[in-house]
Formats: C-alpha cells, sequence, structure tokens
C-alpha cells in the first residue's frame, strides 16, 4: 500500500473517510475509479487523487456515486 506524499487539503470534508472506506474494501484506486465509471462517473485518475487528497471540490453527482458504489449512504462519508 502505497502511504500518502501530501498532508490533506481542506477543499473538501470527506475524501479522507472515502480514502478510508475504500482501503477497507480492499479496493486499489485504479480499480475504484473503474467501478465509479462503469456507475457513470466521467473522473480520471488525477482527478480522484486530488478528491481523496481533499485538494479539490467533490461534486454532488461524485458524492452520489461514491456512496453507491461503497454500498453506504450518502451521510456515513462524512463521519
Amino acid at each position: 500500500m502505497k502511504l500518502r506524499k501530501k498532508e490533506y487539503g481542506s477543499c473538501n470534508m470527506i475524501g479522507r473517510n472515502v480514502e478510508r472506506m475504500r482501503r477497507e474494501r480492499g479496493f486499489k484506486q485504479k480499480d475504484f475509479i473503474a467501478q465509479l465509471q462503469l456507475a457513470g462517473l466521467d473522473i480520471n485518475p488525477t482527478s480522484y487523487s486530488k478528491f481523496e487528497g481533499q485538494l479539490r471540490i467533490a461534486t454532488d453527482k461524485e458524492v452520489f456515486v461514491i456512496a453507491s458504489v461503497l454500498g453506504v449512504p450518502t451521510d456515513a462519508l462524512y463521519r
């Protein structure tokens, strides 16, 4: 497992939680991105990495699809 090279940013509230949940479920980042794309979210690896690092704002569609792929209600991403 790769370690994060940069500190988390402050552009969104859920990136760190999504990263934790993704890892708990055993998803590699590239595999998780593929699942998001299959679910209809047009996202590239760079953009997703910035999202997890809290370096960019998350859209409502991203929050919805990520929660769906993780199998959790959207409010769980904020805890």
